[in-house]
């Protein structure tokens, strides 16, 4: 192979065939004397063709047609221009997101500009947002209830993510809430990534009210497979909402169950978090980015275009002329 700053040639020993055609001058001819392999009755006219009268090829043919074959030869090389280098963006983590879509999660206690929304829109508006920001991470979606669903398998793809978060419905999966069977799914696919990087971000305003797993034994799971969970409990306080008669407090649901939470943060090494109101929220999702940065060794890759059509190109024009030449010439 030789290459220079901004060029290639992936065969260059192909470049050994440029002197064949002056070898083939160099052979010795067969004797007049000798009888023909093979009769050619057309054999006198076909000379007239290719050379001059005085039984020499004309100079100028000679030139183009040497120069035909030294572009046959180097577009055989494959010769590639090699472009400028370009940075790969390379994921940090590999982070799943499991969201409670259970009965609960349509309270109104939360507020979203200036008006009363439910849990599960406080949560789409700041978890899309955060989405956004990871574009060097693999995401992936699960959605639990009663039942624990993955809804987008990882991927680099954040815009489907996020579309298939806001298009999230309330009791889609079920009234109740599965919380260890929503983690047993996300350390199933998270088990296969490299070491370090599998990270869950565990999204519930309720205590564990269904399913087949309990989450702190879902949790031990999740450790032995190197899987960290962050838990963030919605819910649980209070929060001021607009009305047409001032500030009104609102107490959010008695289901929420923190102890739980942190023992499963404990428990896979990572960090619990409770978000009693959308700015709390907000906190979170920043706090997350800290905790969880997407920047690694960042890779370079040169692009490379091939170049062979070029001369190949270029020897099959000097070719047509040539023959044009031949044709039109006089008999």
């Amino acid at each position: 192979m030789i290459e220079m700053d901004w060029f290639r040639l992936d065969w260059p020993w192909v470049l050994l065939a440029l002197p064949l055609p002056v070898l083939a001058r160099l052979l010795p001819r067969a004797r007049e004397n000798q009888g023909a392999a093979l009769g050619l009755p057309f054999y006198r006219e076909l000379e007239s063709v290719t050379v001059t009268g005085r039984g020499r090829p004309s100079r100028w043919r000679l030139l183009l047609a040497t120069l035909a074959w030294i572009l046959l030869v180097l577009a055989a090389a494959r010769p590639q221009w090699i472009g400028e280098p370009i940075g790969l963006p390379v994921a940090g983590r590999d982070l799943m997101l499991a969201l409670d879509i259970s009965g609960s999660m349509e309270q109104e206690d939360y507020e979203l500009g200036g008006r009363a929304v439910s849990r599960l829109m406080a949560v789409q508006a700041v978890a899309m947002r955060f989405i956004e920001r990871r574009d060097r991470d693999r995401l992936g979606l699960i959605l639990f209830g009663t039942q624990a669903y993955l809804q987008t398998p990882l991927t680099f793809d954040g815009a489907t993510v996020a579309t298939m978060l806001r298009e999230a419905v309330i009791g889609l999966a079920g009234r109740e809430t599965a919380i260890g069977d929503a983690i047993g799914l996300a350390v199933k696919r998270l088990r296969e990534q490299p070491d370090g990087e599998r990270v869950l971000i565990l999204l519930t305003d309720g205590a564990n009210t269904a399913g087949m797993l309990d989450p702190l034994d879902a949790a031990r799971l999740a450790a032995q497979a190197g899987v960290r969970i962050h838990t963030i409990g919605i819910g649980g306080g209070e929060v001021g909402i607009r009305t047409p008669f001032g500030m009104r407090l609102l107490r959010q649901g008695s289901d929420f169950d923190p102890a739980t939470l942190k023992q499963i943060a404990e428990i896979t090494g990572g960090h619990f978090f409770s978000a009693t109101n959308r700015d709390q929220l907000e906190a979170v999702y920043a706090e997350l980015d800290r905790l969880e940065p997407t920047e690694r060794d960042e890779r370079t890759y040169r692009p490379q275009r091939a170049l062979f059509m070029w001369p190949a190109s270029a020897a099959l024009l000097l070719t047509v002329w040539l023959a044009l030449g031949y044709l039109k010439r006089p008999g």
